[in-house]
């Protein structure tokens, strides 16, 4: 039996031995590749001559296997020998992959992706779970973290900024898992979110003037609903002459202003010391001189920190939170700040989130794939110890069509947000009956 199968016509029986076979075989040329390796000449090749010179090693080590191979399989065998080699192994295909936005390995041979919001099955599989192990640990070492029995799950970056995470066994029951949201090589503008209906023309004037007239801005929404793109689209507004520093816990933001200042969270060491949270570095962000704070999320007792740098001279500060409502959003924050261990009444923490957040943005990832913001809300103040907000602008679904896409437009309510004083004075003006229905 050859290695050549090409419209997948064995039996499958013989196609599994013939995939086993091939995977044998690339490991038997890797290992032998490794070993021929000059690294000290490599340092010295570029991209093009390196990937010439690794292709001529394998080449001859496929000759020396003896093994009848077409063409199209030699070919084959040295990308995914190189991958194996240089890069994340049988995922670095999918890495290339613009359309892919997930990719989900849920042990060695169970791997997703997403593709415009739709999950779907894929025939890429590793050789094995600890083959799977070491592509994890290859990811988790560029960034100084680790993953092993004694720390078994880790957040982590790939060098085109996609966020990572994996957890192992003991934890994962059925072997390594690897979950990688991936962005775009160009980060997506606002005119990009325009054509894919995530919000409309007024929605964005609201919003490139709420950020040029430094409102606090929240945004909201659940998993993969789009807030960190919002936020990085919201950013492109700030004035290249202000003093910008992100705080994340994995750094995902991709700024174009030249005076940002990079923050990121770090986990603590073997021995359980070193951690800097990010409730450390909102607390130094404010002894650096910033003009914006952004905190990539808020999720624990960094919350009271942003709330009194809201409230104390750092306006024009933005965040994301996870949450299913504007309302929600609320009482999740009012948790958070109590999780930062300060014994303060219910109605002391509801003014200062008040008078610190001035807008929430809720975003929602429908059924169909597609991401929208469905509300854009002011904060408005309290009545007695209520948190009051006013929707200003609205998405109103209408229902699914027969293809399964949502059906629905963007509609003002009428209300005239009371920030628009704010933009009069800032020189934002608005046409006359923007907020009319």
């Amino acid at each position: 039996m050859t290695l050549n199968d090409p419209f997948n016509i064995l039996p499958k029986s013989d196609s599994m031995k013939h995939m086993s076979y091939f995977q044998e075989l690339k490991t038997r040329i890797h290992r032998k590749l490794i070993e021929r390796l000059d690294l000290g000449k490599l340092d010295m090749l570029g991209s093009s001559e390196l990937a010439s010179e690794i292709g001529y090693i394998i080449q001859s080590l496929i000759a020396e296997e003896g093994v009848p191979l077409n063409q199209q399989e030699i070919e084959r065998l040295i990308v995914e020998v190189q991958h194996e080699t240089f890069g994340l192994g049988p995922i670095e295909p999918l890495l290339a992959d613009p359309d892919i936005s997930d990719i989900l390995v849920n042990n060695s041979s169970n791997v997703y992706v997403e593709r415009f919001g739709k999950l779907s099955r894929t025939d890429i599989v590793f050789r094995d779970n600890n083959h799977l192990m070491q592509i994890i640990e290859r990811i988790v070492s560029k960034v100084g973290r680790r993953i092993d029995e004694s720390a078994p799950y880790v957040d982590a970056r790939l060098p085109d900024g996609s966020r990572v995470n994996a957890i192992i066994p003991p934890l994962a029951i059925d072997g390594p898992v690897l979950s990688i949201r991936r962005f775009g090589v160009e980060p997506l503008k606002v005119s990009d979110l325009l054509r894919f209906g995530t919000l409309d023309a007024r929605m964005e004037k609201i919003l490139q003037g709420a950020v040029k007239t430094r409102l606090n801005i929240l945004i909201s929404g659940g998993t993969g609903t789009g807030k960190t793109t919002l936020l990085n689209v919201l950013s492109e507004y700030i004035p290249s002459s202000e003093r910008i520093i992100t705080i994340e816990d994995s750094a995902e933001l991709h700024l174009k202003q030249d005076h940002v200042v990079r923050l990121e969270t770090r986990p603590s060491n073997i021995e359980g010391r070193g951690e800097v949270t990010q409730r450390d570095l909102v607390r130094n962000a404010l002894r650096m001189r910033p003009d914006r704070i952004i905190l990539g999320e808020v999720r624990g007792g960094e919350a009271l920190d942003m709330l009194q740098a809201m409230n104390t001279g750092h306006d024009g500060s933005l965040s994301t939170i996870h949450s299913n409502s504007t309302r929600d959003a609320m009482a999740r924050l009012e948790t958070m700040v109590l999780m930062a261990g300060m014994d303060l009444p219910e109605k002391a923490i509801r003014e200062q989130i008040s008078s610190a957040i001035d807008i929430i943005i809720q975003l929602v990832r429908f059924p169909d794939g597609t991401r929208k913001v469905i509300k854009v809300s002011e904060m408005t103040g309290m009545e007695g110890s209520t948190l009051v907000m006013q929707d200003i602008f609205v998405y109103d679904q209408k229902g699914i069509d027969k293809d399964g896409n949502v059906v629905g437009e963007f509609k003002a309510t009428g209300i005239r947000p009371k920030f628009v004083e704010r933009f009069k004075i800032a020189g934002f003006d608005l046409p006359p009956g923007f907020f009319e229905i």
